[in-house]
């Protein structure tokens, strides 16, 4: 079974560290004070990061699914210091076992840090051991892309059932636009790895606001990896990319999801302002982050003093909603 498969690959790289198991795209976090150590970095099993700091606000308390080698747990611990403000969730005791010296390593690194401030427990994305409606923040990086439909349902599931009322699910994963050959598809150790299990972008963003999240913000894109016909099973090149996402708890309005891909809307009419009735103001020159109906919506207007910027595949807050 897939998932059996997944649970080896990352016991094995809980007990022999292995740099190039995944590769993240994002640069490590550079915070005043902050001391990762070296075992730390080489355990950085990612393709991204979930750690943004204007999510971070208010105390929250802070879910992450997947520990690997702890690196996203203690900058989570950072910007939320209280006994047991982050929670730590994996399958792997192994895996658990060396989040837990790098964390003790950490403490002695760190002055600000205490091990307290970071609480692992062992459970599965498809029953997490906590309450409904407790966590602020869930994060996972490079897992959700391992499961087949079925099981991806339920994670996400799973997220929406812990998040509070607004909380927010960020998350990175491998996303590719080509079709994925079947004999990779399943092939169940690339698919562990994080390689064969990728989704078209907006096909994984439809799984999520199909659970319900309201808001969809698609914070970066990024280059990734390249599975080629000399060491893959392939006919052709396929290119992967990195996706990091954040999904909001927010109630699902009537006309569908609000999902920010990093457009923009300028009005340079003559008037004071250009208001569309439906919430959204724009002043002179001033850009204005718009989500992907909204872009829609002016541009059915077919004015010609409002500019609709395509998607950047970039945002980073603000804006229309």
């Amino acid at each position: 079974m897939y998932l059996e498969t997944t649970k080896n690959v990352y016991k094995e790289a809980a007990e022999n560290p292995q740099k190039g198991l995944c590769c993240t795209t994002t640069p490590v976090w550079q915070l005043p004070g902050l001391v990762i150590p070296q075992k730390m970095l080489e355990m950085n099993y990612g393709c991204g990061s979930t750690v943004n700091p204007r999510d971070l606000i208010n105390n929250p308390t802070i879910m992450y699914v997947g520990v690997g080698g702890g690196m996203e747990l203690l900058q989570f611990a950072y910007f939320s210091r209280k006994k047991g403000g982050v929670i730590g969730v994996d399958v792997v005791d192994e895996m658990l076992a060396a989040c837990d010296e790098n964390l003790l390593e950490a403490e002695k690194l760190n002055t600000w840090f205490k091990r307290e401030f970071v609480e692992l427990r062992k459970g599965d994305a498809f029953n997490l051991p906590v309450e409904d409606d407790s966590i602020d923040i869930a994060a996972q990086n490079c897992l959700f892309n391992i499961f087949k439909d079925e099981d991806l349902k339920q994670a996400l599931s799973e997220m929406y059932r812990i998040l509070k009322k607004h909380g927010r699910l960020v998350m990175s994963d491998p996303t590719c636009e080509q079709h994925m050959p079947d004999n990779l598809r399943e092939n169940e150790e690339l698919r562990a790895l994080c390689l064969s299990g990728a989704l078209p972008l907006q096909e994984y963003i439809n799984r999520i606001t199909d659970i319900g999240f309201g808001t969809i913000e698609v914070r970066a894109r990024r280059p990734y990896r390249i599975l080629d016909p000399n060491h893959y099973d392939t006919a052709e090149i396929i290119f992967i990319e990195s996706a990091e996402v954040c999904a909001i708890k927010d109630p699902m309005p009537k006309d569908g999801p609000c999902i920010f891909t990093g457009r923009t809307a300028i009005y340079f009419g003559n008037e004071d302002y250009f208001d569309d009735h439906k919430g959204h103001t724009l002043l002179p020159n001033q850009p204005l982050a718009v989500c992907d109906k909204t872009a829609g919506n002016l541009a059915s207007l077919n004015r010609n003093d409002i500019y609709i910027s395509g998607s950047s595949w970039f945002y980073d807050g603000g804006g229309c909603c």
